[in-house]
């Protein structure tokens, strides 16, 4: 296949779903929807949460950096992939793979952080409710965001520039964007010592957030057990489902991705799991997170009126 020259301009060829020809068009259509939803959704969180008084809360300070995150994350694959559904172009310089690869890595860490940090002020809400204002000050929440961006970044720029020091055989990408394993697959020498320092990364980042969440919803969900109201005990049960729902979805399909070794990585597989964390969580963080949520509906409601009332 020959040495990929990174000093040439030299590009890669992104595959897509080409192998799958008849699914392009409903791929197509299907991510376009979704894809304007996020959008949407995400957009509208960040404008609420930043101009309804009733929102400036913890919870929704947190939302606000989820929504902008799901929005940057979304962003940095999505167009390309319909462009690529197309059959316009398939190509991505070596420059623009990293880049790429950076950002994409950067926003994913950054929100397995946030998660994090989300789940904590839930299980300070429900468990220690009396001294919850005390407790996520609002210091402490800036604080917090600042450490999830960092700390994401930070690990974003440890892991890219590990891939860049990787001599690559090949200008095929299996991939509907410019994914870790698949440029690892494209590996002209053995990575087996890249490979254990990306994965301890990889565990720092993902399974260490992941446990901490499952943690603190089972600290949450024996302080709702104690409650005495049924229906108040169900409403609990279900918010708290839908939040470990998109855990569940994000976390899993991206353990599966990172922590599988590159041998065993399929990359047929690999593009629909990559669908998940790309294309349907960043909808349902929005739908799940707020949108249900009577604050929130309030506060639509409120900017429709106001709108409809100046027009």
């Amino acid at each position: 296949m020959g040495s990929f020259n990174t000093s040439s301009g030299e590009s890669f060829i992104l595959v897509g779903f080409s192998d799958w020809p008849q699914l392009e068009i409903l791929l197509f259509v299907f991510i376009l929807i979704f894809y304007s939803l996020t959008l949407l959704g995400n957009t509208t969180i960040i404008i609420l949460s930043r101009t309804d008084p009733r929102l400036h809360t913890p919870m929704y300070f947190f939302l606000s950096h989820l929504s902008f995150l799901d929005l940057c994350f979304t962003t940095s694959t999505v167009p390309q992939l319909l462009i690529n559904l197309q059959g316009l172009d398939r190509t991505i310089s070596y420059g623009g793979c990293v880049a790429q690869l950076f950002i994409y890595l950067a926003l994913g860490s950054t929100e397995c952080v946030l998660l994090v940090v989300m789940a904590i002020d839930r299980y300070a809400a429900v468990c220690r409710p009396l001294h919850y204002t005390a407790i996520m000050h609002p210091l402490l929440c800036q604080a917090l965001a600042i450490t999830s961006w960092v700390g994401g970044f930070m690990n974003s720029l440890i892991q890219t520039g590990l891939m860049m020091a990787i001599p690559l055989c090949g200008h095929k990408l299996n991939h509907f964007f410019c994914e870790m394993p698949v440029f690892l697959k494209l590996a002209c020498e053995d990575t087996g010592g890249t490979e254990a320092k990306m994965f301890v990364a990889r565990v720092i980042i993902l399974v260490v957030p992941a446990a901490l969440i499952l943690v603190s919803y089972v600290y949450i969900a024996k302080a709702v057990l104690k409650v005495k109201s049924m229906a108040g005990r169900r409403k609990a049960f279900g918010t708290c489902g839908s939040h470990l729902l998109v855990v569940f979805l994000f976390y899993g399909s991206a353990i599966y991705t990172y922590l599988q070794p590159i041998h065993s990585y399929s990359e047929k597989e690999g593009k629909f799991v990559a669908l998940f964390y790309t294309i349907v969580t960043p909808i349902l963080n929005p739908l799940i997170y707020t949108l249900r949520n009577k604050d929130v509906k309030g506060a639509l409601w409120k900017v429709l009126r106001r709108s409809r009332d100046s027009g």
